[in-house]
């Protein structure tokens, strides 16, 4: 079975998302690069603010995505799909970062799964 691997990333609205980036670079020390990605101890997450009129998360009322890394992108969309969850078709590649897949929970809420390279 497979299983997410950890917290791939955490997406925010921002009505100033450069902004927003500099008080948690200034503020935290979050050092992140012009992908978002910031590397930790326990592995890479992705920290990005987006547009405020952004619909990358879905719904325009859910204002965060949750992103879980995954092991193998393609199965794990597979089991999702098999067990009736609504699972996009569409499958994004981002060269030097990895693929991507989306699925939305019972609630509503669409969730980014990420296969890092």
């Amino acid at each position: 079975m497979e299983r997410v691997l950890g917290i791939g990333g955490y997406f925010l609205r921002a009505a100033d998302p450069e902004g927003l980036n500099a008080w948690y670079r200034e503020c935290l020390g979050l050092d992140a690069d012009e992908y978002g990605l910031w590397r930790q101890a326990a592995g890479p997450t992705v920290f990005a603010t987006f547009e405020s009129g952004t619909d990358y998360f879905g719904s325009r009322s859910q204002q965060t995505m949750l992103n879980f890394r995954v092991r193998d992108l393609d199965a794990m969309l597979a089991q999702l799909r098999a067990g009736g969850a609504e699972v996009s078709e569409e499958i994004q590649e981002m060269e030097g970062v990895g693929r991507f897949g989306w699925v939305t929970d019972p609630e509503g809420n669409r969730i980014e799964l990420w296969q890092s390279v």
